[in-house]
């Protein structure tokens, strides 16, 4: 038997109660302010990486994320520097949402030595080990057990850190996540498991090759306590992602929260986007997390027009001047090509 529909019809939050929300949840209007401009970077620097790779500029393949950033500012908002991020290949928005540099990012997907990891990782790889970013993975579940491992130092060194693990619902069907859950389970990791769901792993879609969704479940038959919410809602990704973190900082053990999202490019750039249609595509628009994070900050007075546009002008001068940062910096010098393979 599979379980409900994902395309559930989530109640959208109440204009008259998001200034309450906020407050319970600690965050003033220039907290909503800040989440609604990393929103707008995050879209603006997936909408540009994609202009880049278009013109040649960018090698290789990417997995853009636009669509998701409800996901990565909720989430981005919580974590603290201390904590661990082993991230994924479609992770741009969440190594944004934690702070990243978007010019060293940006050299990085132009393979430039000023990026991130000197142009070698590119738009999958990226890493800042200094920041606790661990990196990200283009194997499908890569960091699953990874964050075992670092969750069991974390506990070994007795330190108030969490590690969270990002992965998508392809990955929520590897045999490592069973694995990965019966460690943290049985010694109290603090590990947040964070599954973007936006309904695809490459071209399947997630109800064809899942017995069962959501996946929480899987996790609560570990004793982990599972969450399945709606993605696009920004707030709610931030209010359950902070009641997780608490849990897993507080040494209760790891949780699992799963994200019903939905990106609007393809799987990758090679993708021609050939198992969904464009009406489906434009349904999960009009639920834009954006979008409704404007509406709802407009009506309570905490945006208005002239603000919006200011914002939009300003995230698109920090995206055309990383684009500028990363075409003026030099290629990595051909001689040091076995250099950095090994830390």
């Amino acid at each position: 038997m599979r379980s409900e529909n994902l395309n559930a019809n989530y109640d959208n939050e109440k204009t008259e109660d998001v200034l309450k929300k906020a407050d319970v949840l600690g965050l003033s209007k220039e907290d909503l302010i800040d989440m609604y401009k990393t929103m707008i970077q995050i879209r603006l620097f997936e909408e540009m990486a994609d202009k880049l790779y278009a013109l040649g500029k960018v090698h290789g393949t990417m997995h853009l994320s636009a669509g998701q950033e409800g996901v990565a500012v909720g989430t981005g908002t919580v974590m603290q520097k201390v904590d661990y991020l082993l991230n994924h290949h479609r992770g741009h928005g969440h190594f944004i949402a934690s702070g990243a540099d978007v010019n060293k990012m940006m050299a990085e997907f132009l393979g430039k030595e000023t990026g991130y990891c000197k142009g070698r990782g590119g738009s999958m790889h990226i890493a800042d080990v200094e920041a606790n970013n661990l990196g990200a993975n283009g194997i499908v579940g890569g960091g699953i057990h990874l964050a075992a491992g670092v969750g069991l130092a974390i506990k070994m060194m007795k330190e108030p850190r969490v590690v969270l693990v990002i992965f998508g619902d392809g990955a929520a069907n590897q045999g490592i996540l069973h694995e990965s859950f019966n460690m943290s389970a049985i010694w109290d990791l603090p590990v947040v498991y964070l599954c973007e769901n936006n309904h695809y792993g490459m071209s399947a879609d997630v109800t064809r090759v899942s017995s069962k969704v959501p996946f929480k479940g899987r996790a609560e038959a570990h004793g982990i306590p599972g969450y399945f919410i709606d993605g696009n809602d920004v707030l709610a990704v931030h209010e359950t992602m902070k009641e997780a973190v608490e849990h897993a900082r507080s040494g209760k053990g790891p949780v699992f929260v799963e994200t019903e999202t939905y990106r609007y490019f393809g799987h990758s750039k090679s993708d021609r986007n050939l198992y969904r249609t464009k009406e489906e595509i434009q349904a999960w628009k009009e639920k834009d997390p954006i979008g409704r994070f404007e509406t709802l900050l407009i009506e309570a007075k905490v945006l208005n027009d002239k603000a919006i546009k200011e914002i939009y002008q300003e995230m698109s001068q920090v995206i055309d001047e990383a684009v500028a940062f990363a075409e003026n910096s030099p290629e990595p010098d051909p001689s040091e090509v076995t250099e950095w393979v090994y830390a």
